[in-house]
């Protein structure tokens, strides 16, 4: 229904107030090229505010998310959690995992004392981990291969453990010409070589040198290229390559630690299941979606998209099958429909996603105007919170506080979907999709603020200051 009233809105010029809202001027401050879709609603009346280029289809990044979150409240409700089990089959025992992306090496450690309680000190068969919750790819279909080592593409694998993620830090502090230190915690059952090394500024701009890394199925990592010196560490995030491998070199770890003996292997098996004799239980859907949105997590967002997949076809979670899901519920729950967006992924971390800003408004005035699922709550604010807490163009007063929104970023795009409460009480949604985005070097050092945020701060204060 939105969509219809949205195409039949009033045209521009006979708002009063467009005059004064002049959003052309806040688009001049983008780059040359860049591409902006726009929408702006009165969610009191529906009745479209402003839009520019609203039916463009677009990257939506991690606006995508507000998808997989309605969705997910709708279809598993706030008390689903994911749930691993311990059991056991003759003289196997099997862990069988379901995606939980909050699981941690103690609560592996918590229902192997479980088992030890009951007097099991030795294992005489094998320990199997099913990891048949989930198949498929671990990773989306037009995802970057040169991001694939960034924590913020973990795999999306139902044997999911320390969120398929780990942390290290490299050290530059030293003399030009000499190899940088890196320090991966000793407990991390991983291997990694360092050959990076400290250059001039000069140096590095005439070599076209950059540290780069790369990894292997074997959980290998390797950092090469050079770096300026930096008097602190640089924080390193790595994914986990092979989550097979990873966890089963924990578990072996916290077999050890719960004195239980191991006469057999660890072998990943995806059909095996047992008597249950212990279960994990992550939080609630409620603390789920609310780190998703807050943090933008696509880990939680993916896991959450193929679990929706499994349990709606009644078969193992992917890809596919979580994307038929989410349009199959919303459609059916909300009545949005979302037939003509294209969807591979439940993060919008995939370059191949694409919707426009009429899908994303849709979904966001149906959270708007359903309170009780609490998802507007959940969302960023700016200047106080989340991934809109440092956002320079939003984190001081006027705007301060009074937008809440999701983000979205890739390479060149720059998204916010939310709410802005205005100077006169009232609030506006917005969708916000800016593609293309590729400021040159002269652009950057023109102000102290990048244009993109030169255009959010002069766009939003407007819409704050004239409705």
């Amino acid at each position: 229904m939105l969509k219809r009233l949205i195409c039949s809105a009033l045209l521009l010029t006979s708002m009063p107030s467009f005059a004064a809202f002049a959003p052309q001027q806040a688009l001049k401050q983008l780059p040359t090229g860049s591409d902006a879709s726009l929408l702006v609603v009165n969610p009191a009346t529906n009745k479209v505010i402003y839009q520019h280029q609203a039916s463009h289809l677009q990257a939506p990044a991690s606006t995508q998310k507000l998808l997989t979150a309605l969705a997910a409240k709708l279809y598993l409700g706030n008390d689903f959690r994911f749930s691993t089990n311990l059991e056991t089959q003759g003289h196997n025992v099997i862990l069988n995992f379901s995606g939980d992306p909050t699981l941690k090496s103690s609560d592996i450690a918590n229902l192997l004392r479980q088992l030890k309680q009951q007097g099991v000190t030795t294992i005489k068969g094998n320990l199997y981990l099913n990891g048949g919750h989930f198949t498929g790819f671990e990773h989306a279909v037009g995802s970057p291969w040169d991001m694939l080592t960034q924590c913020y593409s973990a795999p999306s694998s139902s044997i999911t453990l320390e969120h398929n993620c780990f942390e290290g830090a490299l050290y530059s502090n030293m003399a030009f010409g000499a190899k940088t230190r890196l320090n991966i915690p000793r407990h991390q059952p991983i291997t990694a070589i360092n050959d990076a090394i400290v250059v001039t500024k000069a140096q590095q701009k005439d070599q076209h040198c950059e540290l780069s890394l790369q990894a292997n199925d074997n959980n290998s990592y390797h950092i090469t290229g050079c770096t300026q010196p930096k008097k602190d560490p640089l924080a390193l995030r790595f994914a986990v390559q092979n989550t097979t491998l990873y966890s089963t070199a924990i578990i072996k770890r916290e077999l050890k630690q719960a004195g239980i003996h191991l006469d057999g292997k660890i072998l990943r098996n995806d059909t095996v299941n047992g008597k249950i004799i212990a279960t994990h239980q992550s939080a609630p859907l409620t603390t789920l979606l609310y780190i998703m949105l807050k943090r933008s997590d696509n880990l939680f967002a993916d896991n959450l998209a193929k679990t929706m997949g499994a349990k709606y076809f009644n078969q193992a979670g992917n890809y596919a099958n979580g994307v038929a899901a989410i349009k199959a519920i919303l459609k059916q729950k909300a009545n949005i429909d979302l037939s003509n967006t294209i969807m591979v992924d439940g993060s919008g971390l995939s370059r191949n996603n694409r919707l426009n800003t009429h899908d994303l408004m849709e979904v966001l005035t149906y959270i708007y105007h359903h309170p009780k699922l609490g998802l507007m709550t959940d969302l960023p604010v700016a200047g106080k919170s989340g991934t809109l807490q440092y956002r320079k163009s939003v984190q001081k007063l006027p705007l301060k506080n009074n937008i809440i929104a999701k983000t979205g970023s890739l390479f060149g795009t720059y998204n916010l979907a939310g709410i802005i409460k205005t100077k006169s009480g009232g609030p506006l949604l917005f969708v916000q999709l800016v593609t293309n985005y590729y400021p040159t070097d002269a652009e950057l050092k023109a102000s102290p603020l990048p244009p993109i945020n030169q255009f959010e701060k002069q766009y939003y204060t407007s819409l704050y200051n004239n409705y």
